[in-house]
């Protein structure tokens, strides 16, 4: 009975902190909705300071529109962020982070706002929005117009590294 309290009493102290500063290191992965397809989304940030972090995050898009013929380099992004984690400054829970940042794609410039939530030291939800602010293209018979290149959201799981 003893060990059961002193168990419960240690499991109630765990400190499942989502963004923990310089060197704190996340891996995300995330199932990715958009307009024209669906698809994954995978993403790593790296904590510089106490409340910024650079990374890079990749999509693939699966499910596309039928009407699109779309090719690998269509499907794929590839992007570079800088996110301002801002989860100690609001203050909501040790637990919980919001970050926006912005983030340069091979489809456009753009910028983004997530908020993860950790129920442990390791493992976590997260879901994040994603916005172009300037696109390399406006030519709509390009498939890239249609693809990676609007608003898209990511809904997945968090990891701490």
């Amino acid at each position: 009975k003893l060990f059961f309290i002193i168990a419960l009493a240690s499991v109630s102290l765990v400190n499942a902190q989502a963004f923990k500063g310089k060197g704190d290191q996340k891996f995300q992965v995330a199932a990715n909705f958009q307009d024209e397809a669906t698809g994954l989304n995978l993403s790593y940030d790296y904590g510089l300071g106490e409340n910024f972090s650079v990374g890079v995050s990749s999509t693939y898009a699966l499910g596309i529109d039928s009407r699109l013929d779309a090719d690998f380099g269509d499907r794929f992004d590839l992007e570079v962020r800088f996110n301002a984690n801002i989860g100690n400054v609001i203050n909501v829970d040790d637990n919980f982070d919001v970050y926006p940042g912005l983030n340069l794609s091979l489809k456009n410039f753009g910028g983004h706002v997530g908020a993860r939530y950790f129920f442990s030291d390791g493992f976590g939800v997260f879901t994040e929005a994603n916005f172009p602010l300037a696109k390399y293209s406006n030519d709509d018979t390009e498939i890239s117009y249609y693809i990676h290149n609007q608003f898209t959201l990511n809904i997945g799981a968090s990891f701490s590294l």
